[in-house]
């Protein structure tokens, strides 16, 4: 605990019992002294039997080193779940001897009937008492009716989603929006008062003449614009696809990517890296992490995090600048640009992430595009599947990049793969991870998880404009 400034430190009552809820204790520094003290106690003799004898008692104190870090046990104890049966008449039935298995216990334990014990999932988050202020009841006129109860203003389990006005569009309807919402010329025009605003709106438009289709990382890849100005910004300029072979991608308004068979290479791969015993090396040994982890989840034992600087309107008119004092370092025109390898597949370099969502002009692979060029001028359907690409072209397009990524990794880190086959059997391999069979594509899916809070994943960027 010692060794994570974010940790807390956890005291339990009964620490044998494995349904013990402990208290935590905050950590402080300090500058304080560790003493060592000594009391003495010396008798005197006795002068005189009526008189009662007095100890001298000395105190002797030596300075052991200096604490500079301390622990604080401020909360309150929280509930605390016994394992316990209510039998009749009141009286309390422990079952630890019932539910514990302390050693390998035959068939006979498990099959014996026993009372209904099912512990809480979670217990109070916070553990320090604060202050609720309880709202007067609203004093109505006359002739006032209460709403039905709706779906619409029911408390929910988290707070409403800000709207950012933008349009989503699935890929069976049959009209795409040639125009922004008013409510998002309105936001963008509120917020767009300095000339560094006026040339980054010039500069995505500019973006989405070349290239009708982009995706939000591909953007902050080419244009260096505040993340919080961006939400604003897109929904002004193109409409965003939920389904389809352009799924989680923006497109420019009046563009229909489903009418134009040049709009194949703006299709979108899903790829993920894969990982098991049948590719070489388990999750593990990936040299691309994930970015969290449930195994790292820590609530509520860690410290919570400082709460960054909430934006406000009046901050993105002045030109945020809060963020543009935290990034002084940078020059203005790369501040919050990404690097390419976010949207750009090039051989020899390893995705950033697990989970990729790359467009197929951006795999930069000369096998790869061949596979995406095949019908070229022989389109004849547009499928939501597949796109206006031939049927499986996305699984060829996986087996090949993850091939290409084995490769990578067997040549930084050979150990793992000493005893998998040789190089030269390379295309047996590859037909191995194709996964043509339905039980070998079951398997994949099991092994395809998405990197948990990914900057990539479609629906982390949804969530942030419904």
């Amino acid at each position: 605990i010692y060794a994570d400034p974010a940790k807390r430190l956890e005291l339990y009552f009964r620490p044998k019992d494995p349904y013990c809820h402990p208290v935590c204790a905050n950590r402080f520094p300090t500058s304080t002294m560790l003493l060592k003290v000594r009391r003495r106690t010396k008798k005197k003799k006795q002068l005189d039997t009526e008189e009662q004898m007095q100890p001298e008692v000395e105190f002797e104190m030596e300075i052991l080193g200096t604490v500079t870090t301390v622990y604080k046990f401020q909360g309150m104890s929280d509930f605390q779940y016994l394992a316990m049966h209510s039998g009749p008449h009141g009286k309390q039935t422990s079952m630890y001897d019932k539910v514990l298995m302390l050693k390998p216990e035959k068939e006979e334990f498990f099959n014996r009937e026993l009372p209904l014990y099912i512990p809480p999932p979670i217990f109070s988050r916070l553990d320090t008492p604060v202050d609720y202020f309880y709202r007067p009841d609203i004093q109505h006129r006359s002739g006032y009716n209460n709403p039905q109860v709706s779906g619409e203003n029911l408390i929910g389990l988290s707070r409403a989603r800000r709207p950012h006005n933008a349009i989503f569009v699935n890929f069976d309807d049959e009209e795409i929006p040639t125009k922004p919402l008013d409510a998002a010329v309105q936001t963008w025009k509120k917020v767009c008062t300095n000339p560094v605003d006026k040339k980054v709106e010039e500069e995505l438009r500019k973006l989405f003449e070349v290239r009708p289709v982009w995706s939000r990382n591909a953007v902050k890849a080419n244009i260096s614009v505040h993340p919080d100005k961006l939400k604003l910004l897109l929904p002004y300029l193109a409409y965003y696809m939920l389904t389809g072979p352009w799924r989680s991608l923006w497109v420019r308004f009046g563009y229909d990517p489903r009418k134009d068979p040049e709009a194949k290479i703006y299709q979108v791969l899903d790829f993920r890296i894969r990982c098991g015993m049948k590719y070489g090396y388990a999750p593990n040994d990936m040299p691309v992490k994930a970015k969290r982890s449930t195994y790292n989840y820590s609530l509520p034992i860690t410290v919570k995090k400082q709460v960054s600087h909430t934006v406000s309107v009046h901050d993105l008119k002045q030109g945020l600048g809060t963020a543009a004092a935290a990034g002084a370092k940078k020059p203005p025109s790369s501040r919050y640009k990404l690097k390419e390898s976010i949207y750009i597949f090039r051989e020899g370099a390893l995705p950033p992430y697990r989970q990729m969502f790359y467009q197929l002009c951006d795999l930069n692979v000369d096998s790869l595009q061949k596979i995406i060029h095949r019908n070229d001028g022989t389109e004849a359907e547009c499928t939501e599947r597949d796109g206006w690409c031939l049927p499986k072209t996305s699984d060829e397009l996986r087996d090949t990049m993850s091939l290409m990524i084995k490769q990578i990794i067997r040549s930084t880190r050979p150990a793992l793969f000493s005893t998998t086959t040789s190089s030269e059997d390379g295309k047996e391999q590859l037909a191995y991870e194709s996964g043509e069979d339905e039980d070998d594509e079951e398997e994949e899916e099991e092994d395809f998880k998405p990197s948990d809070g990914s900057e990539n994943e479609m629906e982390t960027e949804i969530l942030d404009y419904v």
